[in-house]
């Protein structure tokens, strides 16, 4: 019997060993999990980790859970996500992605962590056409309202252009049809929406008033569509996620221009109490990306500008304040509310434009430096003054995107009730990323 046991577990130890080693025979390079013989079918896993440490100036009249808040330095985990994807035949491909965002030391435990993505697809030709639908990130606008969050220039993407974040959608992804391709060097998507009911998303209120907000009845369907013509290099659009820059990989220079459209999204009072008006939602942008190596030493040049058009209805204004620290707010004549809130979106007009100078390799040892500087520039109907929102700062590569330290200055403009731009706040604000693709 003894025998029979050892012999067992020997055979059962050396069939281990037989599969571990053929798993390993198929992992080819970019980690990716062989299904046939020439790789063109596979599974890939990838893993991105974002911690935040910031010293900052909050808001006049924050408060933290009733008690008053001037300043304060925080931890928190700003992005975790994890992929699962790939090509299961010629024509099929699926795409998952989960994760949480924005876990601090003021939030729920045990329940931020969620699905981001979760979609089939089927390519009717393999490069000109495919069709998708599922929960997803293929929608309209520009480029960066579906960034790549692991290849971003400095510390965060432009946020205000993921217009809808959590109001009407699930951290920018909606339950969608889509279709996508490229038709020579024009890149298309094309997506119809079906939006999340604002009952349920963040910032709801069942009150109407003279300024334009979400409407609570039933929502009609959402058209988005984003089409870019990439002049040099060709970008992968395996999945809907743009690079923020490449560190000099590629040359890349593409013009962009988008839209996201739905009929009777908004609503507000009309002349009396009773009355109320239904608008549509309309967002256009127009945008162009310009990245690439300046020589042969590894130094190189990314940029990105937009400008973007909102009509959210009349003197709509909405706030965002990036893994906001704080929860409360005892001035009410502060419009942008508590901690590092500020009105990122609006009725109106938006400038923006972010540029990166990476300089040459084995600057320091290993590593090298890539300095960046952005600008936020809008003109929101709702506000007396311009919106000017600045995020400078570099990024020290210890691996490229792997391994990568970014310190940054963040400075935003405070308002009052009554539109006028009363101060500006700012804080220091330090990214370790870790990123396995």
């Amino acid at each position: 019997m003894k025998n029979t046991k050892n012999i067992t577990v020997g055979l059962l130890f050396f069939s281990l060993t037989l599969l571990v080693g053929k798993i390993k025979a198929q992992v080819l390079k970019d980690g990716k999990l062989s299904l046939n013989e020439d790789g063109s079918h596979y599974m890939k896993f990838t893993l991105l980790n974002q911690i935040w440490v910031r010293g900052m100036d909050y808001n006049p009249g924050t408060t933290v859970f009733g008690y008053a808040k001037a300043k304060g330095t925080d931890i928190g985990i700003r992005r975790y996500r994890v992929q699962f994807y790939g090509q299961l035949t010629d024509r099929v491909f699926v795409y998952s992605q989960f994760g949480e965002n924005n876990f601090n030391h003021i939030g729920d435990r045990k329940a931020g962590f969620f699905v981001h993505d979760a979609i089939g697809e089927y390519a009717l030709d393999k490069k000109k056409l495919s069709l998708g639908a599922g929960l997803t990130a293929w929608g309209g606008l520009s480029r960066f309202s579906s960034p790549s969050v692991g290849s971003i220039l400095g510390v965060d993407a432009p946020l205000f252009l993921q217009s809808t974040n959590d109001v009407t959608d699930q951290f920018l992804r909606k339950l969608s049809i889509y279709a996508k391709g490229k038709l020579g060097k024009l890149d298309y998507r094309i997506t119809m929406a079906d939006p999340m009911a604002f009952q349920k998303g963040s910032g709801y209120t069942a009150n109407i008033t003279k300024q334009s907000n979400f409407s609570s009845m039933p929502a009609k369907k959402q058209w988005n569509a984003y089409f870019m013509y990439q002049i040099k290099d060709q970008e992968s659009n395996l999945t809907p996620y743009m690079a923020g820059t490449y560190l000099g990989k590629k040359k890349v220079f593409n013009i962009g221009a988008g839209l996201v459209y739905q009929p009777q999204a908004m609503w507000h009072q009309g002349a009396s109490a009773t009355d109320t008006i239904s608008t549509n939602m309309l967002q256009l942008a127009a945008d162009i990306f310009y990245d690439t190596p300046v020589n042969d030493n590894g130094e190189a040049i990314s940029f990105y500008g937009n400008a973007t058009h909102f009509d959210f209805g009349p003197n709509y204004i909405r706030n965002l304040g990036a893994m906001n620290p704080t929860n409360g707010n005892s001035n009410p004549d502060i419009l942008n509310g508590a901690g590092n809130n500020y009105p990122a979106y609006g009725t109106g007009t938006v400038l923006y434009a972010q540029m990166g100078y990476k300089l040459k390799d084995n600057l320091i040892g290993k590593t090298t430096l890539m300095p960046y500087a952005s600008i936020q520039h809008a003109n929101y109907e709702r506000l007396n003054d311009p919106v000017n929102f600045i995020d400078a700062g570099v990024n020290w590569l210890l691996s490229g995107h792997i391994s990568k330290l970014t310190a940054a200055y963040q400075s935003r403009p405070i308002y009052n009730l009554a539109g006028d731009k009363t101060d500006r706040k700012g804080g220091l604000l330090v990214q370790y990323q870790v990123y396995f693709n």
